[in-house]
């Protein structure tokens, strides 16, 4: 019997990110190639846990990568080498997020140009709109 060789998983990116400082927040995803409307861009992969488990861990934290992928399950990215977990939120974002068959995908919303920072709306998110948005954009909610 050969020995099967060791494979590595696929690289889920589909278009080159960058992880640079972000006017918005932190770190951020940025376009490195440009990237057309209605592109998957790439996914974001993590440990999966479960909703209380996820809730737990995001408790007293400034910056969480947990995205809830269902009514039980999360996906905790905070130890994951994809760059698109750094995507900050954005109230007129340029990519949005699709949880599929469990995976946390994004797309792109418009065309984004390399060096663009990717953008999504978090939507609900654990800060319950006691966080100030600080994304910039004209039509800015204010809070998270």
């Amino acid at each position: 019997m050969t020995p099967v060789p060791h494979r590595r998983p696929a690289d889920p990116q589909k278009f080159r990110i960058d992880v640079k400082p972000s006017r918005i927040d932190g770190q951020g995803a940025f376009a490195a190639e440009a990237i057309p409307a209605r592109r998957k861009i790439g996914e974001i992969r993590g440990e999966p846990v479960s909703v209380p488990e996820a809730r737990r861990r995001a408790r007293g934290l400034a910056r969480i990568m947990i995205v809830e992928v269902s009514e039980r399950r999360a996906l905790d990215a905070s130890q994951s080498t994809d760059p698109l977990r750094f995507a900050n939120h954005s109230c007129a974002p340029n990519a949005v997020l699709r949880i599929r068959q469990g995976r946390v995908e994004l797309y792109a919303m418009c065309d984004v140009a390399a060096g663009d920072e990717i953008t999504v709306n978090y939507g609900e998110s654990h800060h319950q709109g006691k966080l100030a948005c600080r994304c910039g954009a004209p039509r800015c909610v204010g809070r998270l």
